[in-house]
């Protein structure tokens, strides 16, 4: 592909081949590596991230919040698969609105990404000194936090190809303990003494429609991952085919996998507010299935999850960072890509700087601000479909209203919702850090009185 930049600013002067050295990466990614990393940003064991924050948010109901999250998931999850087919290049829900709205509002929703994305690595930091200090108290969490930070930029440092054999490992290693916990749930639900109501998780007395809409909000972090998954696009051979397929199969994948888990969790662990602390409260789960040896195999396996999806997590904002910087909208440092592996060192070395906040910050706070951050740059590109088929392709006819107006109008209100139901300390971090973001926009343009830098990409 050739890459050139055009703006009203002429500040700077890049040939369209210094372009293409530059800002070209490695082909590698096969549909068995974007699936295995997408459910590595995933993790399938995320459903015990924010376990007991929404089983106690949710009056116990986890599963049936999950059951909305899944469905509001599937029809994004279907917009960013058109939208991939559309403009098949790194920069995400930054390019699919940059292209269909223009290139301010396509700023802003990339600034928006990015607090769901530079945090999610901080959110997977946070859980690795939780966890790794309850486990070894005479540690510190932040020990635990910065050294997980140095080993995750050094393997993206090396590319891409070392975190998929990484993954491949962990991956396996999540999808065994759920094995394992499913059939030592159902081993310990047939010692119950008297009857055992299967649908209880689903729905029993504190049934909240709100509530259950509040959860359900806050759980779309666990299924972050098949959007990232459209962040390598430019790392795929025929990505028009193999992103979408690929976004669709880690959105079942890691759906289902919650509603089964979580399913099981509410089963053997009924009393949703007596947990020791919300934060790890799926330690009491897995001490009353397993004992201390299941509460051992979980903190290493989910710690394991955790760290991979700490890496892929960085390599996708730092594909995003990449994005911004080669269209002139961040420093053109973010945009270059250095090294035999073709990575961008300089965006990845920034995320981990950025990642240093997990030494002081609260998980739910972290929580909230993700939150925010995946809901509008999903209900983004949702828009963006309707906007680029049926507005800009003028696409007419039956099915092209239901493929390209219904579907997508559907994500749209589903995603609204659930961003509807966020707290008041989501909107508060949110619309703060949108507020920062439009005055950046504000000094990169001068007021507006310089036009953002214009990216052109045509295939070779």
């Amino acid at each position: 592909m050739n890459i050139t930049t055009n703006a009203a600013d002429t500040s700077s002067h890049h040939s369209p081949s210094q372009s293409t050295s530059s800002s070209r990466f490695r082909q590698s990614m096969s549909l068995t590596a974007l699936v295995l990393f997408g459910l590595a940003y995933m993790v399938p064991l995320a459903v015990f991230t924010t376990y007991g924050l929404v089983t106690q948010m949710t009056q116990g109901h986890l599963p049936t919040a999950y059951i909305l999250t899944l469905v509001a998931m599937l029809f994004t999850a279907y917009s960013y698969g058109r939208m991939v087919q559309a403009h098949p290049y790194s920069g995400s829900v930054y390019t699919y609105t940059r292209k269909a709205f223009g290139t301010y509002f396509g700023f802003m929703a990339g600034w928006t990404l990015l607090l769901d994305y530079i945090f999610l690595p901080l959110l997977s930091y946070l859980l690795i000194g939780i966890y790794m200090s309850e486990y070894f108290p005479e540690v510190p969490a932040w020990v635990w936090a910065l050294g997980s930070i140095a080993l995750v930029t050094f393997l993206n440092l090396i590319g891409i190809e070392s975190i998929t054999r990484v993954n491949w490992v962990l991956i396996i290693a999540q999808l065994v303990f759920i094995v394992v916990f499913i059939a030592l749930s159902i081993s310990h639900l047939n010692q119950q003494a008297g009857p055992v109501s299967l649908l209880a998780p689903f729905h029993h007395e504190g049934f909240s429609v709100p509530l259950i809409m509040t959860g359900a909000a806050v759980l779309c972090l666990s299924f972050l991952g098949f959007d990232a998954v459209s962040t390598m696009a430019e790392e795929t051979p025929n990505p028009q085919r193999r992103i979408p397929q690929a976004i669709m199969a880690v959105t079942m994948i890691g759906g289902l996998l919650f509603l089964v888990v979580s399913w099981c969790a509410q089963m053997v662990f009924p009393q949703w507010n007596t947990f020791h602390d919300p934060d790890s409260a799926s330690v009491d789960v897995m001490r009353r299935v397993g004992g201390e040896l299941l509460v051992s195999a979980f903190t290493a396996t989910y710690v394991a999850g955790c760290f991979a999806s700490a890496m892929v997590s960085q390599a996708s904002v730092s594909r995003v960072l990449f994005a911004m910087g080669r269209d002139g909208v961040l420093p053109r440092a973010f945009g270059q890509l250095v090294s035999k592996k073709r990575v961008p060192a300089t965006a990845i070395m920034v995320v981990s700087l950025l990642s240093l906040i997990a030494l002081f910050i609260t998980l739910d706070t972290v929580a909230n601000m993700i939150s925010f951050g995946a809901l509008f740059a999903f209900s983004a590109v949702n828009l963006a479909v309707v906007k680029h088929y049926l507005v800009g392709q003028k696409l007419r006819g039956l099915r092209n209203y239901l493929l390209y107006g219904m579907l997508p109008g559907l994500g749209f209100l589903s995603t609204i919702w659930l961003w509807t139901s966020l707290s008041s300390m989501s909107f508060m971090i949110g619309l703060g850090w949108m507020g920062l973001g439009f005055i950046c926009l504000l000094g990169v343009t001068r007021a507006f009185r310089v036009k953002l830098p214009e990216l052109q990409i045509a295939a070779d």
